[in-house]
């Protein structure tokens, strides 16, 4: 894959010095919009619902429009193939328009317009197509199958997007920065269950998280868990109990899906010799069957048991609060599975 270099720009350590400050991620997601259409007048917003006074369904960029104007934040129609292509053609003339698919399940409408498109531009005759999309992903809220998805897989297997998934309040600033600057098509998935829940230490003013950088959120010495999104939150929730056992869990985030960080996938494999792969997605042919691939072809000789995968099931996401705790996975069912896999 023919692909573009990052326009990075990373905080001031004199900026960061205020540890105290925390923010929700969704605010965090906010505050990056905010801080770079301040910062770059060529960035905008469009997508359904996202100016006024409504300022989205999951209200990011209320107030928006007071500060930018209508035509720096674009209400568009239900119609995400046109809205997207639109962007593509922006993109092209040198604008960076970040758009917001209003539930991540939605994306499907515009997929002509993203992997046909889009991401095909650069490796065809060398342009720039310096959008992301903005994709409101995951369940555990009782939305049922056509606002729950995780369709991050479709993507990763795009030749000519970036596809990143951040777990934290900081990486969601961070990353959603990096995305915006960076001259490739982007598609940020944004984890709904953490949008309140979560929250963090946030950098202010113009920190960046570089694409494709995994982050080590625990080490551990006995087995690793890699993920990323929501199940890194339930992924350490189950390290902690795991520890109260004595089974020493070492936690890989991702945060990047595409370019994966193969380095810090193998370090960690190579180093405790026992892996579990979480991700909310269904597990068949999901990002962590291609993980397990890298790891399985570079790290074979260094592993003590067999690779494990959890996953969503291979059925819609259920609207029953009982049938979506069984399709998905949890802190309790990584904890079952890794102390199967400490015991091989």
């Amino acid at each position: 894959m023919s692909q573009l270099p990052n326009n990075f720009g990373f905080a001031d350590p004199e900026q960061i010095a205020d540890t105290t400050r925390e923010l929700t991620y969704i605010a965090a997601i906010s505050e990056a919009l905010r801080e770079e259409m301040r910062r770059d007048p060529n960035v905008f917003v469009m997508g359904e619902d996202i100016g006024g006074t409504f300022g989205g369904a999951f209200k990011v960029t209320k107030g928006f429009t007071d500060e930018f104007g209508e035509k720096r934040v674009l209400n568009m129609p239900m119609a995400e193939l046109g809205f997207v292509g639109a962007a593509t053609g922006m993109a092209l003339m040198g604008l960076r328009p970040v758009i917001e698919m209003q539930f991540a399940d939605f994306i499907s409408t515009a997929f002509d317009s993203i992997v046909q498109f889009a991401a095909t531009n650069h490796y065809r005759w060398g342009a720039a197509v310096p959008w992301v999309i903005r994709a409101p992903s995951d369940g555990g809220l009782r939305s049922g199958p056509f606002h729950s998805q995780n369709p991050e897989a479709w993507f990763v297997h795009t030749p000519g997007l970036k596809v990143v998934a951040p777990a934290t309040p900081a990486d969601a600033k961070g990353l959603l920065l990096a995305a915006i600057r960076d001259d490739n098509p982007v598609i940020y998935f944004e984890s709904k269950p953490l949008y309140r829940s979560e929250k963090g230490y946030v950098p202010p003013g113009d920190y960046v998280v570089p694409i494709g950088q995994a982050n080590l959120a625990r080490t551990g010495n006995d087995l690793s868990i890699i993920t990323y999104g929501a199940q890194v939150r339930e992924a350490l929730t189950a390290a902690e109990q795991l520890a109260v056992e004595d089974i020493d869990v070492e936690v890989l985030d991702l945060r990047t899906l595409k370019p994966l960080d193969t380095e810090a996938i193998l370090t960690t494999a190579r180093k405790t010799g026992k892996v579990l792969i979480v991700h909310s997605a269904n597990r068949l042919v999901g990002v962590g069957a291609e993980v397990a691939a890298i790891i399985s072809d570079q790290a074979f000789e260094w592993l003590d048991a067999p690779i494990r995968r959890l996953g969503g099931l291979d059925t819609p996401i259920p609207f029953s609060p009982p049938l979506e705790d069984a399709y998905r996975p949890n802190a309790a069912k990584i904890v079952q599975m890794a102390k199967e896999l400490a015991a091989f």
